[in-house]
């Protein structure tokens, strides 16, 4: 699917703030009709799996399912699988042909656990959610969380890997849902923006504002990123029971007021240079939409900040 500039432009002229309602009523769909996936499947599995690339939106896909799914008469529960990484042990980490610890690997994953959860949740049995600690890449199981799923009752899960065939191949009868940002920006035969480049700005505008990094560090991680989404995640996305596209026409117009300056300020000297005048010239085709008039439980606000969702 892709998304045509000349519409989107010539929508914000006349009425930004009615577009931007249109876009968002129009994700809320995409994640209803998912929902009812959901509940259709509860008889086979209480398990959801959510995967999909970096920059897809899945924290506040997720959130926007448990919404849903709890205003049926579902209670849901949403857990990150990054608090299933194994503690970090430099000497069996797995590594890339250029022989550094390769992060994008689903073998970083604690598969025996996942697969123990899983099925123990599907019995109705209590289980430990683990925690792990970022700050010290560390998992920590003596802040884990106990849960169990009474009927009526789901668990989502969702992380890169939750497709994997070793995670979901495990657990055929869990819901599986892939999630990426799929549409491209064209004017008419002439594409514009790529949806890579709309999960990419994403991510370096999340990055920049709420874990302290610059977009040049963002940019060196992104080829690795994008290796690991080829080997790791793409693959597997034909698995899926439900796929969702998390753009939203309006949102490069919206972005367009964080990553043009932070692009603008990249060093010359920086390798990725031509993509990034490449990226630079795209934002140019987009008249630009003012962050206030986004809604705060946009998924846009996973990214921009000043949302109503709290993100863990």
């Amino acid at each position: 699917m892709a998304y045509q500039l000349q519409e989107i432009n010539d929508r914000i002229r006349a009425d930004a703030k009615g577009f931007l309602e249109e876009c968002d009523f129009s994700f809320r769909r995409r994640v209803e009709e998912a929902a009812n996936r959901i509940i259709n499947r509860t008889a086979e599995s209480p398990i959801v799996l959510l995967s999909g690339p970096s920059g897809s939106g899945k924290t506040t896909t997720a959130l926007k399912l448990e919404e849903e799914l709890e205003r049926r008469g579902i209670s849901t529960h949403t857990i990150s699988m990054d608090n299933y990484f194994r503690t970090m042990n430099p000497k069996t980490a797995p590594r890339t042909p250029e022989g550094a610890i390769d992060y994008e690997s689903p073998l970083n994953l604690d598969m025996e656990l996942l697969d123990e959860t899983f099925t123990k949740l599907s019995r109705g049995e209590e289980v430990i959610i683990p925690k792990f600690e970022f700050a010290r890449q560390m998992r920590n199981d003596a802040r884990g969380r106990p849960l169990k799923l009474a009927k009526n009752e789901i668990a989502i899960f969702e992380g890169i890997h939750a497709l994997n065939d070793d995670i979901a191949g495990r657990h055929p009868e869990a819901t599986k849902l892939y999630i990426s940002a799929r549409s491209n920006v064209c004017d008419g035969d002439l594409l514009r923006f790529k949806g890579t480049w709309m999960r990419l700005t994403r991510r370096a505008v999340r990055d920049f504002n709420f874990r302290g990094t610059d977009i040049s560090t963002t940019l060196d991680m992104w080829a690795d990123v994008r290796r690991g989404e080829k080997l790791y995640i793409s693959p597997f996305k034909n698995k899926a029971d439900v796929i969702i596209d998390s753009s939203l026409r309006y949102e490069v117009s919206v972005m367009k007021n964080y990553a043009l300056p932070m692009l603008q300020a990249v060093p010359e000297e920086n390798q990725r240079r031509a993509e990034l005048l490449d990226l630079i010239d795209a934002f140019q085709w987009f008249e630009p939409i003012d962050p206030e008039l986004v809604a705060r439980d946009s998924l846009i606000r996973e990214f921009i900040g000043g949302g109503s969702y709290k993100y863990h």
